[in-house]
């Protein structure tokens, strides 16, 4: 990629190896010259950008501007020369926070609660500056480093919206599918609480290794989550804490007015009070599941579609059916039993829209 005719950029850094590829964006390893400091560089050749395709650019560059926490990946700077749009973020390079758990020796319900209460104050942090980000999921949750007990830190803003206080509108659908909430799939109002519902989700896997709700039929995939139907099953279950179950319905509450907020959610024992509420025990069953479901998640996930910055490949799939189902504000039966994790055959065939951002707007 031609870089020459650029002035600010090539005079302050200096690009190095491609990190990630994305439809009309690359990320390198770059280093700032006056100060040795290295970034991750999406550049975006905004020459093949249509007219929206810029606004949103725009819009993901000025939230990110907004958004300043240790457990979020940092924007540093925006240059916008003729032809590309370069944006700075903090080089992460621990890999994603499912993929580190997998590789660890010891994994425990306590070691998942330090890793939502890392989330959930990313997120607080973004609601608090008027910013919901509309696709968290695992892809999007990265380690600062390599290093034993690195920080966890939430990427990818492409879908990320403002929001004035508790604004709650229809914004348009946008997301990942097996972490959307029930009032998006039901083309409702919404704001702040999808974020809420998707660390509900993000955490029933990180405690079992599995998703909560799961169909190899999209359409039955959506109805399931806008029937709040999931269950905690044994025997994987079974040990794990009440408090932690507890949280878990909190978060996938179906109505969002009386789902919790992030920091209630951070103020809940099970995450402040880990050290006396949360189990010790090693749960290996868990690390053994999470290990396939990250296979079939990296089976489904391009390097088009997902890479560790920002390279939302959005694509313009049809809304849910408009004709919601009567729907209880509190939980519906359990749903029938989720297929063993090594039961992947039909996964892979049929489910590839699970992994996908998707927007409509």
């Amino acid at each position: 990629m031609a870089t020459t005719t650029c002035t600010r950029f090539t005079d302050e850094y200096q690009l190095y190896e491609e990190l990630g590829k994305g439809a009309f964006s690359v990320v390198r390893r770059c280093v700032k010259l006056c100060t040795g400091q290295e970034y991750a560089a999406k550049i975006i050749n905004t020459k093949k950008l249509s007219a929206r395709d810029h606004q949103k650019l725009e819009r993901e560059a000025r939230i990110c501007r907004l958004l300043k926490h240790p457990n979020i990946v940092r924007l540093h700077d925006s240059i916008s020369e003729e032809g590309f749009h370069y944006l700075l973020f903090d080089l992460v390079t621990g890999g994603e926070l499912f993929e580190d758990i997998v590789a660890r020796e010891y994994y425990s319900e306590a070691d998942a609660s330090h890793c939502i209460q890392q989330i959930l104050e990313a997120v607080l942090h973004c609601h608090q500056m008027g910013v919901v980000h509309r696709d968290l999921k695992p892809e999007n949750l990265l380690l600062a480093s390599k290093c034993k007990n690195a920080a966890v830190k939430l990427a990818d803003f492409g879908l990320a919206i403002e929001v004035q206080g508790d604004q709650q509108a229809w914004f348009g659908f946008a997301g990942t599918p097996g972490y959307l909430s029930p009032e998006v799939l039901r083309k409702e109002a919404y704001g702040k609480p999808v974020d809420i519902w998707a660390c509900g989700v993000i955490l029933y896997i990180l405690l079992v290794g599995y998703p909560p709700f799961w169909d190899e039929d999209q359409h039955k995939l959506y109805q399931q989550i806008k029937a709040g139907a999931y269950d905690f099953p044994s025997p994987e279950w079974d040990t794990v804490t009440p408090e932690a179950k507890n949280l878990i319905n909190q978060m996938l509450t179906i109505n969002p007015a009386k789902r919790i907020n992030a920091q209630e959610a951070l103020k809940h024992p099970w995450v402040c009070q880990r050290s006396t509420v949360a189990s010790m025990m090693h749960r290996q069953e868990t690390v053994e599941c999470l290990k396939k479901f990250n296979a079939r998640r990296k089976l489904k996930v391009s390097p088009f579609v997902s890479d560790f910055l920002s390279l939302t490949f959005s694509l313009s799939l049809p809304a849910p059916p408009t004709e919601p189902p009567a729907v209880s504000p509190t939980r519906s039966p359990p749903s029938p039993p989720l297929p063993s994790p090594s039961f992947l055959a039909p996964f892979f065939l049929n489910v590839i829209p699970t992994f996908f951002s998707i927007s409509s707007r």
